[in-house]
């Protein structure tokens, strides 16, 4: 299995927060025989157990506990590649949040990140792969003070998260978190996630852009199938997206493109569990479910970015996916 990295324009970021303290990060970055200049090249991955190194020699040199959450006032869209500009057209907080948690392997193959709809809110949970080491704890503050820095410069006034959980033990100073998220920080959690209010996270941005984030994410897209090549499902997705605009694909289509027989991706496929309908089905509900947030987007045209023939089918297979027609589930999510 191959080592697992991260996208190298991130450390930018720590670049910077270290600066903040007084400390040469290209010194640090040669000492651990990283080239200071990697960071800066297009789509250049980082040794994780590398990065790790560097965030444990940071965390030892810095006195500071918290100094992690600095990160919110060093990032840029830049730092994450297409994500960050995919991130600023989207139409909601909620949208934006599940792009991070659908492209979140191309930041880095140990980072998971999943978005849950609560009664009254929406929580946002973030697992860097590195349980409660140290710099796990590090790189929690610095994921999680972006992620927030970035949904309150999308947003159009004031947003703090309802409550925020913490996976650390309570600091001697918890001081720093309360002022930076200004809720109820509970440590020593389950889970490392902040809460937002569901009208905060359903409300429409000012930096919303539907083209522009489908051009995003189809560039998405075929970064994580490329950067995942050995993950069948995402080249299957990559390719289903790509066409299904000019109607249904065939596996036939599908296995010219990625230069295997027929009964070769089914015998894959198979083993791992699924099928190319089922990945089709998979596919366009997740669009569906998407499109059918965006009220500018009729169900008529909706249909036809699924690769249907005609409305009736759409519906069908919709009630099918969800229990609901496309209109009521359309109303239900804006009532949300």
């Amino acid at each position: 299995m191959t080592a697992p990295t991260s996208l190298a324009s991130t450390w930018l970021i720590f670049f910077r927060m270290l600066e903040a303290y007084g400390i040469e990060a290209h010194t640090l970055l040669r000492e651990l025989g990283i080239d200071p200049e990697l960071p800066r090249k297009p789509g250049a991955r980082l040794s994780t157990g590398l990065a790790d190194a560097f965030v444990a020699r940071a965390a030892g040199l810095i006195a500071d506990p918290a100094f992690g959450l600095t990160a919110a006032e060093c990032w840029h869209p830049s730092n994450l590649g297409v994500l960050g500009y995919a991130w600023l057209s989207s139409n909601t907080l909620h949208q934006g949040l599940q792009r991070i948690e659908r492209y979140s392997r191309v930041i880095g193959d140990l980072w998971h990140c999943a978005c849950v709809a609560e009664a009254n809110g929406l929580r946002f949970v973030c697992d860097h792969g590195r349980g409660d080491m140290t710099i796990g704890h590090v790189l929690t503050d610095f994921t999680l003070s972006i992620a927030l820095a970035m949904c309150r410069g999308n947003f159009a006034r004031k947003l703090n998260p309802v409550r925020v959980f913490l996976r650390r033990p309570l600091p001697a100073d918890p001081s720093p978190y309360q002022d930076f998220f200004a809720c109820e920080v509970r440590f020593g959690a389950g889970e490392d996630a902040f809460v937002l209010a569901t009208d905060d996270a359903e409300a429409l941005l000012p930096t919303a852009n539907r083209d522009l984030a489908e051009t995003f994410d189809a560039i998405l897209a075929q970064q994580l199938a490329a950067h995942r090549k050995e993950d069948l499902v995402s080249r299957c997705q990559v390719f289903l997206l790509r066409q299904l605009t000019s109607g249904e694909p065939s596996v036939g289509d599908l296995v010219k493109a990625l230069g295997m027989s027929r009964r070769t991706l089914q015998r894959k496929l198979r083993e791992m569990g699924t099928s190319y309908h089922e990945i089709l089905e998979e596919t366009r509900y997740e669009l569906a479910k998407r499109y059918l947030q965006e009220p500018a987007r009729s169900v008529t045209e909706i249909t036809f970015l699924l690769g249907f023939s005609e409305q009736g089918a759409f519906t069908r297979a919709f009630k099918r996916w969800s229990g609901k027609a496309p209109s009521s589930y359309r109303m239900t999510t804006a009532l949300q």
